[in-house]
């Protein structure tokens, strides 16, 4: 007796690739994440960049870097698989890695300026009282 093959719709044979992880591959993505990882580490405890906007800036690219690396050695995904339907899903995540970092940024900033008002601003926060004394 015959019994019927199980139906596909393509997913398996198509892109058998898209979604099969080699050890060479994964090892790739640890090794990239780990170098990404030390280095901002290395950047802040060390004081190699003086400038602190720099070094904020140096580490958000890091971190940038790091998330692609994520996305194509461990998730997979690139622009040519799935007909570009993993594309949609990159642009989506590029949109969510700059919501994430920037609301990062802010927040953090806000509850430094929150925790700590003298130190970011010290003019704005020296009050002179009516007898001429700063408070």
């Amino acid at each position: 007796m015959n019994t019927p093959a199980p139906a596909r719709h393509g997913h398996d044979s198509e892109f058998p690739a898209a979604h099969e992880g080699s050890l060479k591959s994964y090892l790739t993505g640890f090794v990239l994440a780990a170098i990404l990882t030390v280095i901002p580490f290395w950047l802040v405890m060390d004081h190699v960049i003086d400038d602190r906007m720099a070094l904020i800036l140096v580490i958000l690219v890091l971190a940038a870097v790091q998330i692609l690396v994520h996305i194509f050695f461990f998730l997979h995904l690139s622009p040519r698989a799935e007909g570009g339907w993993n594309l949609l899903s990159l642009l989506f995540a590029a949109v969510l890695v700059v919501i994430v970092l920037g609301a990062s940024i802010w927040s953090l900033y806000q509850e430094n300026a929150n925790m700590m008002p003298g130190m970011m601003h010290p003019q704005a926060t020296q009050q002179t009282s009516r007898s001429g004394v700063t408070l």
